[in-house]
């Protein structure tokens, strides 16, 4: 069997702090190159924004094409000091291996890429169709030079995926828990409220935003977007800050600001969502209260890929290997898997996801190697 603690190993020791690469992308060319994979290095600009460099490796030009898709870039290890274990050192103790992205998600790259030149070895060094590996290093950060245009890239190429595996950090207590067959949507913006400045000591000449503000961020908190669904808990909408830019206490602010972030469930669209929100703001604004929202730009839509053939193959070699049953599931954040969906169908499956982000962030080796291996029986499965 092919080494997947070593592969994992080699891309922690890549420093590569979004978006630098930092050589991460280099040991899946040499790794993937060896085996005969046709491999491309493309990066992507825009005004703006940081290069990024992405990779795409095939192997194999038939149908059926699946697709591994991940990202090598990591968030910063924070305070390195704080690490029991450096933080891009890989070290294995007590059948863990530490080090930033072991869990999001270097380690999981690592075992598609062992389960495949396992079951390339197995089958003569090519697959009963196509293989592909599409690897950003722009999730972690703003994804504009990555996944989507690494997509359209090889979509102008004439590649065409039939499914496709994300190897996110997806269980949630142990292997083979959860999959996520679909994500919420994220919707930013930013309630404004405007006032009249005027001296605290005669607010009848002044016109004070900040308890109006403080009654549409009740309202809009307290009146819930939906009840869910059968595949997606309610849409919720959350304020992470309120601002008025004021330094004085004897002034009434003339403006005030609440930003707030909408998770949503496929009842909504990002116009739909807008649209309703914008009418619970004029409708709790009333006549009195100057009030309006800004939009941010989101290229994250809500998505579910409707159970089948395919997530049955992932269920019976998670099953098989692992003897649980996995959760069907559209929880969390937002991932590349939101670029994908128009694509292709796309689920995600990688490993436990609990320490990701953190201090110490940790995958257990038998972890590792277990999804290595049920990798390996979805490939024997997929290709059968």
């Amino acid at each position: 069997m092919t080494d997947v603690v070593a592969i994992a190993q080699d891309l922690i020791r890549c420093p590569s702090v979004t978006p630098t690469d930092a050589g991460a992308l280099g040991v899946l060319e040499r790794l993937l190159g060896a085996a005969d994979f046709t491999v491309h290095r493309v990066t992507f600009s825009e005004d703006g924004t940081a290069d990024v460099e992405n990779l795409y490796a095939r192997i194999g030009t038939g149908a059926p094409h699946l697709c591994f898709a991940g990202h090598t870039d990591v968030v910063p290890p924070g305070d390195e000091a704080a690490w029991s274990h450096g933080a891009f050192a890989g070290e294995v103790k007590d059948g863990r291996l530490y080090g930033r992205g072991a869990v999001d998600m270097k380690g999981g790259i690592a075992a598609a890429v062992a389960a495949t030149l396992d079951y390339l070895a197995a089958n003569g060094g090519q697959p009963k169709g196509s293989i592909s590996f599409l690897i950003t290093g722009d999730e972690e950060g703003v994804a504009v030079n990555g996944t989507i245009k690494l997509l359209q890239w090889a979509t102008e190429r004439g590649e065409k995926f039939d499914h496709c595996i994300v190897g996110e950090p997806s269980n949630v207590e142990a292997m083979g828990d959860t999959i996520k067959i679909g994500r919420r949507g994220s919707q930013s913006g930013t309630l404004m409220v405007d006032g009249v400045q005027g001296h605290v000591a005669y607010p009848h000449r002044a016109s004070n935003p900040v308890p109006d503000i403080a009654a549409l961020i009740v309202a809009l908190s307290n009146d819930p977007l939906d009840n869910g669904n059968a595949r997606f808990q309610p849409s919720n909408l959350e304020f992470t800050s309120v601002d008025v830019g004021n330094k004085a206490t004897n002034v009434i602010p003339a403006q005030a600001t609440a930003k707030f972030n909408i998770r949503f469930n496929d009842h909504h669209t990002q116009e739909s969502l807008r649209a309703l929100v914008d009418a619970r703001v004029a409708a709790a604004a009333g006549n009195r209260i100057k009030a309006h929202v800004v939009w941010e730009p989101s290229n994250s839509d809500s998505f579910v890929t409707q159970p089948g053939t395919f997530t049955d193959t992932v269920v019976a070699a998670i099953k098989e290997i692992t003897g649980r049953t996995p959760d069907l599931n559209t929880g969390g954040g937002t991932s590349d898997a939101r670029f994908i969906k128009n694509y292709c169908p796309v689920i995600e499956f990688g490993l436990v996801g609990q320490t990701m982000h953190q201090i110490d962030e940790h995958t257990k080796v038998a972890d590792l190697e277990q999804l290595t291996q049920i990798y390996r029986r979805v490939l024997d499965r997929y290709f059968a």
